[in-house]
């Protein structure tokens, strides 16, 4: 169901608070058919989804829908929804405290104590005069004047109880500051605030204690984040409650389904058919349990191209919003390490820092789009090592999304394009952070434009070898045709001029590389490329392997050239076909093969 306020209607792009959504004419996607089945799921509820899909407005609804008095204002607020017309019981039952812990500030090592403080007494103090009828004034002012917030908690749930008054506890952004201490501070000041006697986990302690007491104040408890990173460090794992992150029941809690876009695109005289293929390629194709339930939609990113659609009748000119980009940052703490702490015999570049295994199972990642693995719903950062553990991080981060399954188990995949251009960022970033390979960025997104309009494809490709070759930390990492492919991805998505697919990304039986025009975005692309690419051990490279790979290369190619996965997406693009061939990391060999006429058309 969806909700609409009297035109003209505007567009909730970033809007979190849902007193001003509904008050101030933003249209609604109506989630609170989910309500009662949360209330069904247990007291103490936790939930981790990926940045920007809409967590905060859920606990801003849910806050509106259980607090007391918010609820005076029921039909107001929640008119026209499912619960206004099968509200359950529970309905504004409760006083409601809602901590957001992406307001505590980290940039001050020595001031984030005092910052988790201050926020949670002002949101105490905020309660306490939202329900001043419902707590006398001599038990308010004695809360205020407890010396601390967990203190100043602590006697709020004693009052609570006293009063047999019910509070419903929402804590946003759990694992937020805690993520940036990590990676800004390093892992001893993690642990300082994880474990022992951390006012984290000192926190923490204290809402289990809540939990556990009989008649205690602390009737219900709902936390969102993006990971169990942090949840596991401070309560061993969430054992206060249900995690209901991978329940199939709330597959479609957050974010859109079709149905939910189509109705919201005609909310705003838009149509969604001319659309739904590049949003399903570049925002779509999340699943939150293995079962691979209808697939969502990250909610922001179909509300930025909404938006730029209503506003300048045009699609956005970057399809990525800028709001939904995972910080390189989050990620860099994970795939470097001092060089003096690499395990003899491992993978050391002569930087001072070192790629370690995580990157290399990002680096595969990149190279298949998929990996086999089960998701951990709990684990710890000292052992965010174990292979398993970073795979189920990169879901829960959202860069991974179930898929099926392989060999009985979850198979994960890169669930699309604005993922994809972000995981070959991180390659880059991560190469030129362990000073592997830098090479100047403008001069090859001025080579890939060249490519795209002058048909002059051989600069782009001799300056990488070039680089390759004066900079020779990263031949390491060049050992493999997979591997130069790979490397390769991530430098031809610099620029957005190509789609550019793997054969993996085609589910096999393709050529290497596509550079398909983005004629979406470019309508005026004038060059496409089919790329197959060679590749020779150096101990086994002889004129006689050349010349057999080479011919290889070329069959493939005229094999390919008349594809209906090349016909659909070239439009009246120029098709070159180009064979590379490596000799270990060197490139030995490069070629443009002629078109016959008709083999662009055959089947």
């Amino acid at each position: 169901m969806t909700i609409q306020a009297q035109t003209p209607l505007r567009i909730p792009y970033g809007v979190a608070d849902y007193v001003k959504l509904r008050t101030r004419g933003h249209y609604f996607v109506d989630k609170t058919h989910y309500l009662p089945l949360l209330e069904q799921s247990g007291e103490f509820l936790f939930l981790i989804r990926p940045r920007r899909f809409g967590k905060s407005l859920l606990q801003s609804v849910m806050e509106c829908y259980y607090d007391a008095e918010w609820a005076k204002q029921f039909d107001d607020l929640f008119g026209g929804t499912w619960i206004h017309a099968q509200p359950t019981p529970e309905r504004g039952q409760y006083l409601t405290l809602r901590f957001d812990f992406s307001m505590v500030a980290t940039s001050q090592p020595e001031q984030i104590a005092a910052s988790f403080d201050a926020h949670l007494r002002l949101r105490i103090d905020d309660l306490l005069v939202r329900h001043a009828t419902a707590i006398p004034p001599e038990d308010a002012e004695a809360i205020r004047r407890e010396p601390n917030s967990t203190q100043k908690l602590q006697h709020l749930f004693g009052v609570l109880t006293q009063r047999r008054l019910g509070l419903y506890l929402f804590i946003d952004e759990y694992d937020h500051f805690a993520n940036n201490i990590l990676v800004r501070q390093g892992a001893e000041a993690y642990r300082a605030l994880t474990h022992g006697g951390g006012f984290f986990r000192d926190f923490f302690a204290l809402l289990k204690g809540a939990t556990g007491q009989s008649g205690g104040g602390l009737e219900r408890l709902f936390i969102t984040g993006v990971s169990p990173l942090t949840m596991d460090d401070v309560t061993s794992g969430f054992n206060i409650g249900a995690n209901i992150s991978l329940d199939p029941s709330f597959n479609g809690l957050l974010g859109f389904t079709h149905a939910e876009l189509e109705t919201l695109f005609a909310a705003f005289g838009q149509d969604l058919a001319p659309h739904r293929a590049i949003i399903d390629e570049w925002y779509n194709h999340y699943h939150f349990h293995k079962g691979r339930h209808e697939p969502i939609v990250n909610s922001d990113m179909a509300l930025y191209y909404l938006q730029s659609l209503y506003r300048l009748n045009t699609p956005p000119d970057e399809l990525i919003d800028h709001n939904v980009r995972i910080d390189y940052g989050k990620l860099r703490h994970l795939l470097l390490v001092d060089q003096q702490m690499m395990r003899a015999g491992s993978e050391a570049p002569s930087a001072g820092v070192a790629l370690n295994g995580n990157f290399s199972q990002l680096r595969a990642l990149i190279e298949s789009g998929e990996v086999v693995s089960p998701v951990q719903t709990s684990f710890p950062a000292e052992r965010l090592h174990q292979p398993e553990n970073f795979v189920s991080l990169l879901y829960y981060l959202g860069l991974l999304s179930f898929a099926g399954e392989r060999r009985g188990l979850p198979l994960l995949r890169v669930p699309n394009q604005t993922v994809h251009q972000l995981l070959y960022g991180y390659l880059r970033e991560a190469y030129a952070d362990a000073g592997i390979f830098r090479p100047a960025t403008w001069r090859i997104a001025d080579l890939l434009g060249r490519m795209a309009y002058g048909g002059d494809w051989q600069p782009f490709f001799t300056y990488l070898a070039e680089c390759i070759s004066e900079q020779a930390s990263v031949r390491d990492y060049l050992q493999g045709e997979k591997m130069i492919q790979g490397f390769l991805l991530a430098w031809l998505n610099l620029t957005p001029y190509f789609q550019v697919w793997s054969e993996q990304e085609q589910g096999g039986g393709f050529v290497d590389l596509y550079l398909a025009p983005f004629h979406f975005r470019y309508p005026d692309m004038e060059h496409a490329y089919l790329i197959e690419l060679k590749y020779l051990k150096r101990n086994e490279d002889s004129p006689d392997r050349r010349k057999e790979r080479l011919e290889e290369a070329r069959a493939q190619l005229r094999r390919y050239v008349g594809d209906r996965r090349v016909r659909e997406t070239l439009g009246g693009a120029k098709l070159h076909l180009l064979v590379l061939l490596y000799s270990g990391w060197e490139l030995v060999h490069c070629e443009e093969l002629q078109i016959q006429t008709g083999e662009t058309e055959r089947e």
